[in-house]
């Protein structure tokens, strides 16, 4: 949206709900054909794609709980709003067709900060190709929240679940895991972004744009290469254990095999933790987790080889036993449990 002049001084309440969602209307442009209402009635009234199922999944974000504006710009609290919702869309196979996307704020709030985040949301939906077709606003009295709910399609058999995987599966993880974690951990004890080196850098990079592995997910799923998957919004240990409860089974993390990001090897040698541990405990990494049939490992490494060169790495495999562990010299220890809210 042009301005002639910018006012840093402005709050949302000196515009008002309907002048805010006016905004917001102008800055998403016009929809795609097959989206018959959008922004502005009660509801939205989507074209359904033939052949496919609806997938849909919201998701919360709260400010000094998933968030700190101290810390973190306004753009990309916004575009991390984006891709923390539609992760689950990769994780189940699905592409994104919408987004609705609801604001809790403050009448404090700064119209620019406003602005910022609507355009990272924007910007990150844009890019991904999925429009905003509706929400809410309401006033917070308290922090700043951003729910975010998406809606995607797949093919009904198609559809990457937690709970499809068998005994003697092999778990994959793409990219490398525990840099968000330790992006936090950067920002949570106060250094100086200008003193830290570029691993530190790169994690807290990291944790403030995440990036959802949409194409792998699709792409892995439309080969029928995988029995189940789960995004790593809670960390490595979190999802192996939640897709083994799923399917009624145990798991083993191979610790040598964990793709330990530089950034949470280098944060937690500063602190004095064990890289594997911290790396596998850590949430906020929204890669993907995929359970394959032994039988299917050259179709799966054959597909992930079109995830854009995202690195795919094989780190355990399921078993017919209970039990979350992590093997490491010849001896297994407890998996640990991943991030928890409460």
């Amino acid at each position: 949206m042009p301005e002639s002049r910018r006012d840093d001084t402005a709050t949302i309440a000196a515009l008002g709900e309907r002048g805010l969602i006016d905004r917001l209307r102008q800055r998403a442009g016009a929809p795609p054909p097959w989206i018959v209402i959008g922004i502005g009635d009660d509801a939205a009234v989507l074209t359904p794609e033939r052949g496919t199922v609806d997938v849909v999944t919201t998701d919360s974000l709260i400010e000094d709980v998933h968030f700190r504006r101290a810390w973190t710009s306004a753009h990309d609290i916004g575009r991390k709003a984006f891709h923390v919702s539609v992760s689950d869309l990769a994780a189940m196979g699905a592409t994104p067709r919408a987004v609705l996307l609801s604001l809790a704020l403050p009448p404090s709030l700064a119209l620019s900060e406003f602005d910022a985040i609507a355009a990272g949301f924007l910007g990150a939906a844009a890019a991904a190709r999925t429009p905003l077709v509706g929400g809410n606003i309401a006033r917070s009295p308290g922090p700043l929240v951003i729910d975010v709910t998406a809606l995607g399609s797949a093919r009904p058999r198609r559809v990457l679940r937690r709970s499809g995987a068998h005994a003697g599966d092999e778990l994959y993880v793409t990219g490398s895991v525990g840099g968000a974690a330790a992006g936090l951990g950067w920002l949570a004890a106060g250094h100086d972004r200008k003193t830290l080196d570029p691993a530190a850098h790169a994690s807290i990079e990291r944790y403030e744009r995440p990036e959802a592995r949409l194409r792998c997910g699709q792409v892995i799923a439309r080969a029928g290469a995988a029995r189940a998957c789960m995004d790593l919004s809670d960390g490595l240990a979190d999802a192996a254990r939640q897709i083994a409860e799923a399917s009624g089974l145990g798991v083993v993390i191979d610790a040598d095999a964990v793709p330990v990001d530089e950034g949470a090897r280098a944060w937690a040698e500063a602190n004095g933790r064990d890289p594997v541990m911290a790396a596998v405990a850590g949430g906020d990494d929204y890669e993907l987790l995929f359970a394959v049939a032994a039988r299917r490992t050259r179709r799966f490494e054959a597909a992930a080889r079109r995830c854009s060169g995202l690195p795919v790495t094989r780190v355990g495999r399921l078993t017919a036993d209970a039990g979350a562990w992590l093997a490491r010299s010849g001896r297994q220890e407890p998996l640990p449990l991943g991030f928890v809210h409460y």
